[in-house]
């Protein structure tokens, strides 16, 4: 289909645009920008007046529950609140039911993509068999069967010779390691950071030694075996120092937040609400002031949705005993266009942070608006108002600690590939 979006402000940070230009698509590939190429008949026209037109959003960190546990949520189901959400790629952790640790999984989730019409869904391989931890995962059939990274979802390595060993299998593939550090006997059990919330409310806690140890540990590796690592989901001040340390001496190594990590520190938990309950879990404020730093400094490039939908029984009882997790793809733009409001970054690097960043960690061709690539594009009213309530949610999960909240910003059209996914 040739479409044409006119009247939009196209703000493209990979190619430093921000201006008012009609986008011109053809053949699922934006073929111009600003100036209409010759003998271009428009076969639909999308009236972006007052909207802003950027590259589709690429969330590097989400569970969709599916294959396995499809009570919770479906890739159908999760992949129109993506596109609601204006996302047009997805990067799926490997703790399916059955995980993701051979081709076979790997190719039934792309073919689930394709059946729920969301086909860039891209897995992340285990990095263990079962993620037990014990014997590697084969690789490079892994990633010969699409899958884009490697990693071990939430379970953390407790051999560090077994983590040696898979990080230089995965630089001999250069296949990327995503990986959140979570030391194992230090985090274990706990449900809260360890501070004065835990112990007002007797909650098992978690240290944010916890988090710098086993971050520490992968950093000596990954100089060691010259793996390239992406952190994922990082919550602590002490974090971003050791990354941004890294960083400046050359390493090859990335990080992403959670979005409500940048919102939510342990002051907003609510006595024993289980939307609260996340891990990492929500630490101080002056954490939160932290990430927000790093990530308006280039230390931290990217913001993910951490996406975990989760039935209503899971989320019954005392807060100890509930899963862990929020359902938060619709609601990452909003919580994005808040932190710009609140002047804790620009509307470029937030974009940025959500296409360009993970697009370029990722290795692939997207996040960007130049001609020749994808048509993978967001339209969003930046001013129009909406809630956070049934009428207005497509995931199955209904997990979030915003249920009820008015935000600013909301997606109009989503399209992906030149196909037009979403539209309000």
């Amino acid at each position: 289909m040739k479409l044409v979006i006119k009247n939009g402000r196209v703000i493209d940070p990979a190619n430093e645009t921000d201006k008012i230009a009609p986008v011109y698509i053809a053949g699922g590939k934006i073929i111009a920008i600003g100036h209409e190429p010759e003998h271009f008949v428009a076969e639909k026209t999308l009236d972006a007046t007052g909207q802003i037109v950027c590259p589709g959003f690429i969330d590097l960190s989400t569970r969709l529950r599916e294959p396995g546990q499809s009570r919770k949520a479906t890739i159908k189901s999760e992949t129109q609140a993506a596109a609601r959400g204006g996302i047009t790629s997805l990067c799926v952790h490997p703790d399916t039911k059955p995980v993701i640790d051979s081709p076979a999984v790997a190719e039934l989730i792309k073919e689930l993509a394709i059946k729920a019409d969301y086909p860039q869904i891209y897995p992340i391989g285990a990095l263990t068999q079962k993620l037990e931890g014990s014997e590697l995962s084969s690789m490079l059939a892994l990633k010969q069967a699409g899958c884009i990274a490697v990693g071990n979802g939430n379970q953390p390595i407790k051999n560090l010779l077994i983590l040696r060993r898979a990080m230089e299998y995965a630089a001999s593939h250069d296949l990327p390691l995503m990986f959140r550090p979570n030391d194992f006997w230090l985090g274990t059990k706990g449900c809260a950071h360890e501070g004065v919330v835990a112990t007002r409310y007797g909650l098992p806690s978690i240290p944010d030694a916890a988090e710098t140890i086993a971050l520490d540990q992968c950093l000596e590796l990954a100089e060691l075996t010259r793996c390239r690592v992406h952190f994922g989901q990082i919550s602590c001040k002490r974090s971003v120092i050791k990354i941004h340390q890294a960083i400046k001496y050359g390493m090859n190594v990335s990080a992403d937040v959670a979005i409500h990590q940048l919102h939510l520190s342990e002051n907003d938990m609510a006595p024993f609400d289980s939307a609260y309950h996340v891990l990492p879990p929500l630490r101080t404020e002056a954490d939160k002031q932290y990430l927000r730093q790093g990530l308006a400094g280039g230390t931290i490039s990217t913001i993910c949705s951490d996406h975990q939908p989760h039935d209503i029984d899971a989320k019954l009882g005392a807060f100890p005993e509930t899963e862990p997790g929020v359902s938060a793809l619709e609601t990452l733009l909003p919580l994005m266009l808040k932190l710009v409001a609140q002047h804790a970054i620009t509307l470029e690097q937030g974009i940025a942070a959500i296409s360009q960043h993970p697009a370029r960690i990722l290795g692939l061709p997207i996040g960007t608006l130049t001609p020749g690539h994808a048509a993978d594009i967001c339209i969003f009213n930046p001013d129009q108002e909406w809630q956070v309530n049934a009428c207005n949610w497509k995931s199955q999960g209904v997990n979030t600690p915003f249920w009820g909240h008015t935000f600013k910003g909301k997606v109009t059209h989503t399209l992906q590939s030149g196909r037009l996914i979403y539209s309000a």
